[in-house]
């Protein structure tokens, strides 16, 4: 097991590293720097949409890298206007901003449902519902966004104007809808949460009163966006088209941004000044996510996506070991009878399969991209594991 001793020395405690130090990848595969391949169900946690070193990403990127690498947002480039294009088209919304990650978009998110609320309506009208055992990031404000409280610790004293309501329970959330509420901030499929899909009939019922209300309704899919759940926005499947919509993650396919879309409606409210980012739309990074876009948008793509997601799941549900599997897509979660969720990640990675985890589940975040050959070569991986822990235990 190799690793680096500098890191563990010089880089702020902050993450459980796994005993692999990576090398080199192609594909769904992953070399450490022992030369020991890994299959990657994870891709970064989502972020390697198109797996590892695409090659029409890769040259997209360095490209742009020998063309323009940076410019303050003062200046106008082609690749950046060319991506809000793409994006806003292919999604339907009006406008975008970008960022540099789905705690940034969220934030957008958040200053934008604000600001048009203290517009129309005046102050004391800033409260966000989010749902309990969300996700939304790790700065002050995201975090306190975030519906579970083993996040709420340590760094008070925390923003206010959050309160959360029960994910599902319609109810709960109405009792809430008081008149100092300007949004209602939801992801559909609760990632970091466990994989646990919203129902669509609460999402629906979610989105009317919105609309009833004039409260803004924010679908964080910075997991769940850009094909990651087998349609371009998780959204689609839900018959919903929400007032502001968050991405990262997989749009950059490797290199960190954030958008925040806006619909027409609302497609005014941050003028001059009331938002930025110095590194937001840079030209390189824009130039791998329109590498992404573009494969993504493929005829025939996310049809391939659904087909694999349905695959993983079929052959899961025949493992005595899976009690159910979640998600949608290839968002995958796996609920354990016996096994921790740690534990078969440790005997995963000794196989040569890298899996994530979600509280108590396994989590399935494999890249769009994934050859039959890989995942059937990483399915065989994590049932092995599975089966030979259930031999075990007899």
């Amino acid at each position: 097991m190799y690793t680096i001793p500098t890191s563990d020395q010089y880089l702020m405690p902050t993450y459980g590293h796994q005993p692999i130090a990576m090398a080199s990848g192609s594909g769904c595969t992953c070399i450490d720097e022992d030369g020991n391949a890994y299959i990657d169900f994870g891709s970064g946690i989502g972020v390697n949409s198109l797996g590892y070193c695409n090659p029409a990403w890769v040259n997209a990127v360095c490209n742009q890298v020998q063309t323009l690498q940076h410019t303050s947002n003062y200046y106008y480039t082609a690749v950046q206007a060319e991506l809000a294009q793409m994006l806003c088209s292919r999604t339907q919304y009006a406008r975008v901003f970008f960022g540099n990650s789905g705690a940034e978009a969220n934030e957008c998110a958040i200053k934008l449902a604000r600001k048009y609320s203290f517009d129309r309506y005046g102050n004391n009208r800033g409260t966000i519902i989010s749902l309990k055992n969300s996700f939304h990031g790790r700065t002050m404000t995201t975090l306190t966004a975030t519906g579970q409280d083993v996040f709420h610790n340590y760094f008070f004293p925390f923003p206010g104007g959050f309160t959360y309501a029960e994910a599902n329970n319609l109810e709960d959330l109405k009792a809430k809808l008081d008149d100092t509420v300007c949004a209602v901030m939801i992801e559909l499929v609760q990632g970091e949460g466990g994989v646990c899909t919203l129902d669509s009939d609460y999402v629906k019922a979610v989105a009317d009163l919105c609309k009833e209300q004039d409260i803004l309704l924010i679908v964080d899919e910075v997991q769940t966006g850009i094909g990651r759940t087998g349609t371009l926005l998780a959204s689609e499947q839900f018959g919903i088209h929400p007032n502001i919509t968050t991405l990262a993650k997989g749009l950059g396919g490797g290199l960190p941004i954030g958008a925040c879309l806006v619909d027409a409606e609302h497609a005014d409210v941050m003028g001059p000044s009331t938002h930025g980012s110095t590194f937001g739309g840079n030209p390189v990074v824009c130039a791998g996510a329109l590498a992404v876009l573009q494969q993504v948008s493929a005829g025939g793509f996310l049809d391939d996506v659904l087909d694999k997601g349905c695959r993983i799941r079929s052959r899961l549900l025949q493992c005595s070991e899976v009690a159910a599997v979640t998600g949608l897509g290839l968002m995958v979660g796996i609920q354990l009878k016996t096994r921790k969720a740690a534990d078969v990640l440790q005997d995963c990675r000794k196989a040569g399969l890298l899996v994530l985890t979600a509280k108590q589940n396994v989590r399935l975040l494999p890249p769009l991209t994934i050859s039959d050959d890989e995942l059937n070569e990483g399915l065989e991986i994590l049932i092995k594991v599975l089966e030979n822990a259930e031999s075990a235990a007899q």
